[in-house]
């Protein structure tokens, strides 16, 4: 598939936007994966296209967060092993389940996490105590979070990061790094699978990821500099932004 040279800086400017909004809070995929598809991309040309640039920024953050001390890379082994094999399956099981569950549900899951942060402002703010070993924890969140990434995807991180918080006792700082580990994992296995069917078309793909890695390396400079009460905002704003687009697709 050919594309018109001006499309080009377009899909750079919109992974840069969407690599600083997923190494803060997550959500890029709003940017990306709509932009793809105006310029013209089939659905499964774009879904495949996006997981492949969006591979991109995740790791720019994650190895931001893990150079910064905020992921020691071996406590994050158990889970990446996890979300891998959890990201296969999901990204086997969606080519033979019906997504329409799902579909119907997920909105209101993130609904409910925007009420809950709005009325708990102290949360994330600091760590807490942890109510999962760390074993526990990735096997039973890997399995399920790398599985529904795999299967549909949108709002993962702001489930991953709320999981981290409430499970691990991260404060939000931490808990954001963390994720963008865990979504890289997920994000490199759907990408693999989506070669494997030849649904990626690499010159957009490339454009898009230049983009990605900037703005990921801005913003996880700035959670790391500004911590928890940055991340905060943001966050909220962008899994109400998330919520807001997934109940217009299902109900319009």
């Amino acid at each position: 598939m050919t594309l018109s040279s001006w499309f080009y800086p377009l899909l750079f400017a919109g992974g840069i936007a969407a690599g600083w909004i997923d190494s803060i809070a997550g959500g890029g995929g709003l940017i990306t994966l709509p932009l793809l598809l105006w310029i013209g991309l089939p659905a499964q040309l774009a879904l495949g296209t996006n997981k492949f640039q969006s591979s991109f920024g995740s790791f720019t953050a994650a190895a931001h967060y893990t150079r910064e001390g905020v992921v020691p890379p071996r406590d994050a082994l158990p889970g990446i092993a996890f979300t891998l094999a959890g990201a296969a399956l999901g990204s086997v099981a969606v080519q033979m389940i019906s997504g329409a569950v799902v579909n119907s549900l997920i909105p209101f899951l993130l609904l409910a996490i925007s009420l809950y942060l709005l009325f708990t402002p102290s949360l994330g703010q600091t760590a807490a105590t942890p109510k999962f070993s760390r074993l526990g924890f990735y096997a039973l969140f890997g399995l399920l979070l790398g599985f529904y990434d795999g299967f549909f995807g949108p709002g993962v991180g702001s489930f991953w990061a709320l999981a981290f918080v409430l499970g691990l006792g991260f404060d939000l700082r931490t808990a954001t790094g963390y994720t963008k580990v865990m979504n890289f994992t997920s994000n490199a296995v759907s990408f693999v699978l989506f070669l494997a069917g030849g649904r990626v078309l690499f010159g957009a793909g490339l454009a898009m990821a230049a983009g990605e890695v900037i703005g990921a390396g801005i913003g996880s400079r700035m959670v790391v500099r500004r911590g928890a009460r940055f991340i905060r905002p943001v966050f909220v704003t962008m899994v109400i932004l998330t919520t807001l687009k997934l109940l217009y697709n299902r109900f319009f």
